[in-house]
């Protein structure tokens, strides 16, 4: 607490310390009492408060307010209470605060304009015009004792029209007034009723006009009293402040006059001119106005941040002082004109800015950002995975520093490595990587707590990456191949020849992976690979395997590795039987293996696949020749495509002109008149050979096809269907006795894997179909194929997916089903019983109730052996 007198002011100047955080409560102290000082009864007695956002308190006390214990007009007791009330009205901390001020230099007339008052006092003088007396009733109405001096007894107010107030109604009013010993006092609050605006020299100004009358020792008398206060004349460039006063201030004067005195000062202190001069201010006058130049940022006054619409903009307040003393040519009285004027300047715009000081070297990203006021704090920042604190970034490694300024400002700096997880990552080249840190600031002003952000994205490329790399080996059977990862680990594809390596194909090649490296076998007669060239002993096959990144679609590594592989292709043996094997090589990739034939067209291979053609027939068979020569004779056949050429055994059409050529020559050697010694041991039988009897297991299963090829079949469930979508089933006895027959007796459906869980539903009864299912039951044929070796071993059957109607089962949108079986197996040579059942319907269809059942029916006893067997879940979706 510093209290100070300046002038006909005494300031209390009040420490952010002290008042921060708290609310401050003045009082002002009368005698032995004390009255606080609400902003209306401030401005009628005299007092007047400044605060600057951060606690900065300045107060003002008139040296002719209320409440002030004057000695004669020239010294001045003045005593306050200030209540600082932290978190409630029981929490207060006082502080008293006394102070005497002496003051001589009174003037003839003082004026004084303070932030909430106007204040005119006039030195009484026996001079001053008498007038009537009041009456006796008039008399009786006296100011209250804890007022002002009870001897003003009325007062006049020109609007310019005149309005006159007891001195009891103008302190009702709002208004002030005493007098002291040697002077006059009258006081009015800004935009009264009894007071007006007038623009003077350009200049917008508040005017009170009154006439006091008061007692005298003499009698009644009356003094014209006027002030004037300027509300206006700020001008602002972006540098400069120009407080503009009127020279003349026309209210004040009607005649020429003489300036005496004129001083600049700041908070109510007056400026010597070497103090002007060191903070760049500039007194100046012209024909009409006196003018006060602060250079924006001066010393005295102070910034604010603000943020309107989220946008970061500043402002500067200062509280500029001007006195003047002057006095009227054709009056002995002076005047003495005293301003205090606060000037805050318009909103200007300072949109943040960064500067990215990035160390590509160091592999950090480097960010300042600023500049800001010291009342400006950094909260927040959201990163590209979320918001964090600035507690929560330096604890995850992301630094942030804040830095002052000997100008009052301040900046954030940030770093951020460009291995954090906040960073994005991209590759626009095969070899560069660029990283990508969007950041968005969340920032707010104190102590306002008003919130404003700024983003900012910072970027950097590289030329980082390391590539996968891939090696090879291969031994008689097998390719071996590594693959060790760069610098971004695993993320691609793996492509063996035009096979995708999935999790699912991955165990076809044994593979192995450690985080840093994977490897495969690789069997060089496996799909992925590729035949090169065949010969009678050997082939000479390749692995292609090439690492792909789908999502730039790079080839970021690729290994072509070809090795021969021992291969015999012929084989011929001394019953006069030969084999050959054709394979597909890579120059003929139309060739299909299947359309390959010996000589003799009609003989084509026992088995082939899309890549090997197997060969097997008599050496006086398929157009075979044979040649003698002294030694050895030699059968000879040739594999190949024949269409309409003359060399051929027989002729064939060629199917396309895109078919290739394919000729496989297959020779066999075998000498002639070559002895060769078996010998034969006989040992007679002990006994005649008997029939032991034995058990087994028969395996009956059911699969769901894809459709009516039964090419197909569904392995993962469960399997979701529409309604109305037919399901083709396949039930098959696993067996090589052509003498067993597979016969289905009883299919249902039920919505539980329990094979007697109820409601179920009727599919074939009795080994026949449900004719009365609106949803029919078909039997399909059997075709004998390479995969139906044995036809009576399978029992095809279609259903379409069908609805639980009946009594009151109602379908949901989307329900499960799973379909059971009982299979009775057969022996050809004895159709008995279940085994040759035919289907008869009744004409009487109430003889049989299909569809829901509580219970399956009684099911067959016949000697037959019996499977039951289950499909996997189907969900029927509606």
């Amino acid at each position: 607490l510093k209290p100070t007198c300046v002038g006909n002011l005494m300031r209390l100047s009040l420490d952010q310390a002290l008042a921060v955080g708290n609310q401050l409560e003045v009082e002002a102290i009368n005698g032995t009492k004390s009255v606080v000082l609400t902003p209306s009864l401030a401005a009628q007695c005299g007092y007047s408060m400044e605060s600057d956002p951060w606690g900065n308190t300045r107060i003002y006390t008139s040296l002719l307010a209320c409440y002030v214990d004057n000695k004669n007009d020239e010294v001045f007791n003045i005593g306050l209470k200030l209540k600082m009330y932290s978190r409630g009205q029981s929490d207060v901390v006082t502080h008293d605060v006394a102070q005497t001020c002496s003051y001589s230099q009174w003037a003839s007339r003082e004026i004084l304009c303070d932030r909430n008052y106007m204040e005119v006092s006039h030195r009484m003088s026996k001079t001053d015009p008498p007038v009537k007396g009041p009456s006796q009733e008039e008399e009786s109405n006296t100011v209250p004792e804890a007022s002002v001096a009870p001897d003003i007894w009325k007062m006049t107010f020109y609007t310019p029209e005149p309005v006159s107030l007891l001195q009891r109604e103008a302190e009702q009013a709002g208004y002030g007034s005493l007098v002291s010993s040697k002077r006059l006092v009258v006081r009015s609050p800004y935009n009264t009723p009894e007071t007006y605006s007038e623009e003077v020299a350009g200049v917008p100004m508040e005017v009170l006009r009154v006439s006091a009358y008061y007692k005298a020792p003499h009698g009644l008398r009356v003094v014209n009293m006027v002030a004037a206060c300027p509300t206006g004349g700020v001008l602002f460039t972006d540098d400069v402040i120009s407080w503009h006063v009127p020279y003349r201030v026309t209210p004040l004067l009607d005649s020429s006059f003489k300036v005496l005195e004129m001083h600049m000062g700041i908070n109510g202190q007056r400026l010597d001119a070497a103090q002007m001069s060191t903070r760049g201010y500039r007194l100046a006058t012209t024909e009409f106005h006196i003018i006060i130049e602060i250079p924006i940022g001066a010393p005295d006054g102070y910034y604010k941040s603000h943020a309107p619409d989220y946008q970061y903009h500043i402002t500067y307040a200062v509280e500029p002082m001007l006195e003047v003393v002057w006095k009227a040519d054709n009056s002995p009285e002076d005047t003495r004109y005293k301003v205090l004027f606060p000037i805050t300047t318009p909103l200007m715009a300072r949109p943040p800015h960064h500067q990215d000081t990035t160390s590509i070297e160091d592999r950090v990203f480097s960010l300042v950002l600023g500049n800001f006021l010291n009342d400006v704090e950094l909260k927040n920042i959201t990163f590209s995975t979320g918001l964090l604190t600035v507690h929560e970034c330096n604890a995850r490694g992301y630094t942030i520093q804040e830095h002052s300024f000997p100008n009052g400002t301040k900046s954030f700096s940030l770093h951020v490595p460009f291995d954090a997880d906040v960073v994005l990552k991209t590759n626009p080249d095969m070899l560069l990587t660029e990283y990508v840190l969007p950041l968005s600031f969340g920032l707010v002003i104190m102590p306002e707590e008003m919130p404003f952000g700024y983003t900012a994205q910072l970027q950097a490329s590289l030329q980082d990456v390391v590539l996968p790399s891939i090696s090879g080996i291969c031994d008689e059977s097998n390719f071996y191949l590594g693959v060790k990862y760069g610098s971004q680990g695993s993320n691609f594809q793996t492509w063996i020849g035009a096979q995708h390596l999935t999790p699912e194909v991955a165990g076809d090649y044994n593979l192995q992976e450690n985080g840093t490296h994977f490897s495969l076998i690789v069997p060089y007669n496996t799909k992925g690979t590729a035949f090169e060239v065949i010969t009678s002993n050997s082939v000479r096959a390749r692995v292609d395997l090439l690492l792909y990144d789908p999502v730039n679609n790079w080839a970021l590594a690729d290994l072509y590795l070809a090795c021969s592989f021992p291969l015999i292709t012929t084989k011929c043996y001394s019953n006069g039987t030969m084999t050959a094997l054709a394979v597909k090589v890579e120059s003929l990739r139309n060739l299909a293996p299947s359309s390959l034939t010996l000589k003799d067209t009609s003989c084509k291979p026992n088995f082939s696949d899309d890549r090997f053609a197997y060969f097997s027939f008599g050496v006086n068979s398929c157009g075979t020749t044979r040649t003698f020569f002294k030694h050895y004779m030699v059968y000879e056949n040739e594999i190949g495509l024949y269409y309409n050429d003359r060399n051929s055994y027989k002729r064939m059409i060629r199917t396309s002109p895109v078919d290739p050529d394919y000729r496989q020559t297959i020779s066999c050697y075998y000498v002639v008149n070559e002895t060769k010694r078996i010998s034969f041991d006989y040992k007679p039988r002990g006994g005649e050979l008997a029939t032991q009897v034995g058990q087994g297991h028969l395996i009956v299963q059911m699969r769901l096809a894809y459709d009516s090829s039964y090419e197909y079949f569904y392995q993962d469930f469960p399997v979701v269907k529409y309604l109305r979508e037919p399901l083709y089933f396949e039930v098959a006895l696993d067996s090589s006795d052509p003498n067993l027959e597979l016969v289905l007796d009883n299919c249902w459906a039920t919505s539980h894997e329990d094979r007697a869980s109820t409601p179920s539903w009727d599919i074939i009864v009795n080994g026949c179909e449900n004719k009365d299912d609106s949803y029919s039951t078909t039997f399909l044929p059997v075709v004998s194929n390479a995969r139906v070796a044995i036809p009576s071993h399978y029992k095809h059957f279609s259903v379409q997916m069908f609805t639980f109607r009946l009594l009151h089962v109602c379908i949901e949108s989307s329900v499960q089903i799973y379909v059971h079986c009982d299979a009775v197996v057969c022996d050809t040579n004895k159709m008995e019983g279940s085994c040759r059942r035919r289907c008869d319907y009744p004409r009487d269809a109430t003889s049989y109730t299909p569809g829901f059942k509580g219970r399956k029916a009684q099911r067959s006893t016949d000697s037959f052996p019996q499977r039951l067997t289950s499909s996997g879940l189907i969900h029927l979706t509606v």
